[in-house]
């Protein structure tokens, strides 16, 4: 095809030479695979991943169902229409570029010399802002687009400073355009910033020699004057979306010099245009990769410690003849503030279930601080009344701004349940379809000092149950914003197993979240003593 050798692909790697590839026969492939007519190795490219077709009215690229996509000039597309100049890129928009070109090319279809060199800049701001969006470290997202910028504008320093959250600025990164760091900013026109802050436009130009109306700059600043200096450009940089974790206003890209800029030309002031709309994009888009670093560094954390909370939490259930134990536990976060243990003491079982005021992670380091020192306490040889009232004790002289509510019941052999309510939700006795309800109660666990705890009996007879919940069950809240309320909890004790009872309770949440944590321990006695 005699029309089609004439138009060609150039192939364009940073670092390495352009490679023109003759574009003689339609479809022309484009992709990973070795049989292709343009092999592309980026790791973003599919195997097959686009074609050029010619058509009678000219070439189109098409997209083959690549993995990532198929770019012309920045925008993605199926199928496009090509024109002289354009640039494919395929899979990303940091890869290499190729750009359709025509060996009979005229000069008409180009630009003037010294505008062909400043589009050229242009692009070459463009490619690098795309591949600093793939970047995380701020740092050097600011000291790139600072270096690049120096470069493209050809002032004598500049400055990036980033908004904290009082609003204030902050220097971030500052270089002369012979790359030697600026610390000091000092010399700045700050009238010129402000001016960048509280307008509207995209960019601020300040020319000390020449004022200009158009842009709001009549008079020079004082500091300007003072400093000899010629001539500001001031960028702001502001957040594009609402929904952005970048604040609104993200900083501002300073440049001056003492060299007499003059008016700058329609191609200079489109290079700002997009000098200024890159600048915010980086930057935000900085912000969004460090918050999401954070959140997944977060997440992390969040795994690692519930993990360990959920060892910590192990019970290991005793084989007693006597007595049968199961219990049920889902907290509402990755970590909660619940917890429940099985203790084998002095002859006795005892059995704690207790919630800490609030959610979280501060909930949860109290529940194993707390768990840990009722399990010490216990094996110490105290009683029940002396058990809280140390853990009372230990929470009030540490400040910590939590207290819990709990149930310890030592059970014996013969079924005598001694049991000290610290202002937890009332344990229920459940034999057949009879529920009682445990009634005694103490003050919760931390709230005041020097607090005095008693406890109470109770004789379980065979067969019956002893049902320790927290307040995650009664007050499980259904996507109506019902609770569940005490009398059908106390409906559902008389289900045969704990495992039923949190069924009977997940089934009343349905598809709502969960607000608490819920935990179900179940105490059957069997009545084989011996």
């Amino acid at each position: 095809m005699a029309q089609t050798a004439q138009f060609n692909l150039q192939l364009i790697v940073e670092g390495h030479p352009t490679e023109r590839v003759p574009l003689d026969r339609s479809p022309f492939t484009l992709g990973r695979m070795p049989d292709r007519d343009c092999i592309v190795t980026d790791k973003s490219v599919s195997r097959e991943h686009a074609e050029l077709l010619e058509e009678p009215d000219g070439y189109y690229v098409v997209d083959r169902g690549s993995r990532f996509g198929t770019f012309v000039n920045g925008e993605k597309v199926e199928r496009h229409k090509l024109s002289l100049a354009d640039r494919i890129q395929l899979g990303s928009l940091t890869g290499p570029v190729l750009r359709f070109s025509s060996d009979s090319e005229n000069t008409a279809a180009h630009p003037a010399p010294q505008q062909g060199a400043e589009f050229e800049r242009l692009k070459w701001f463009l490619d690098a802002a795309r591949k600093l969006n793939e970047n995380g470290a701020i740092d050097d997202i600011l000291l790139t687009l600072l270096e690049i910028t120096l470069q493209l504008t050809k002032v004598e320093r500049g400055f990036v400073f980033l908004a904290q959250e009082d609003a204030s600025l902050r220097l971030a990164v500052g270089r002369t355009a012979d790359g030697t760091p600026q610390q000091d900013d000092s010399t700045i026109s700050r009238s010129a910033i402000n001016q960048a802050i509280q307008g509207t436009s995209r960019f601020v130009v300040t020319d000390n020699l020449a004022a200009d109306p158009e842009n709001g700059n009549d008079q020079p600043s004082a500091s300007m004057v003072v400093n000899s200096i010629r001539s500001v450009i001031c960028i702001p940089l502001r957040r594009r979306s609402a929904d952005s974790a970048a604040p609104a206003m993200m900083g501002v890209l300073y440049l001056d010099s003492k060299l007499n800029v003059g008016k700058l030309s329609l191609v200079e002031h489109d290079l700002l245009e997009t000098i200024a709309k890159e600048a915010a994009a980086l930057v935000e888009n900085a912000y969004l990769v460090k918050s999401e670093v954070a959140a997944r560094k977060y997440r992390t954390e969040l795994a690692i410690a519930a993990q360990i909370q959920t060892n910590l939490m192990k019970v290991q259930v005793p084989e007693l003849p006597h007595i049968k134990l199961a219990a049920q536990s889902i907290p509402c976060l990755e970590i909660g503030g619940d917890f429940f243990d099985v203790i084998e003491a002095h002859d006795c079982l005892y059995v704690i279930i207790a919630d800490i005021s609030g959610k979280g992670i501060s909930a949860a380091l109290l529940a194993s601080t707390l768990q840990g020192m009722l399990y010490a306490l216990v094996h110490s040889g105290l009683s029940l009344p002396e058990i809280a009232a140390v853990a009372n004790q230990f929470i009030v002289a540490k400040s910590v701004g939590k207290y819990a509510t709990m149930v310890m019941a030592r059970v014996t052999r013969q079924g005598l349940v001694e049991y000290m309510n610290c202002g937890h939700i009332k344990p229920l006795t459940v034999l057949g379809e009879t529920v009682h309800k445990l009634t005694d109660s103490n003050m919760v666990v931390g709230l005041l000092a020097d607090i005095a705890y008693e406890s109470s009996t109770y004789q379980l007879r065979d067969g019956e149950r002893l049902i320790l919940v927290t307040d995650g069950v009664t007050e499980a809240e259904n996507a109506a914003g019902d609770f569940l309320g005490d009398d059908a909890y106390e409906e559902a004790a008389k289900l045969p197993s704990a495992a039923q009872i949190m069924g009977a309770v997940q089934a009343f949440i349905g598809g709502a979240p969960s607000t608490d944590d819920c935990t179900i321990v179940e105490v059957r006695f069997t009545g084989n003593a011996a």
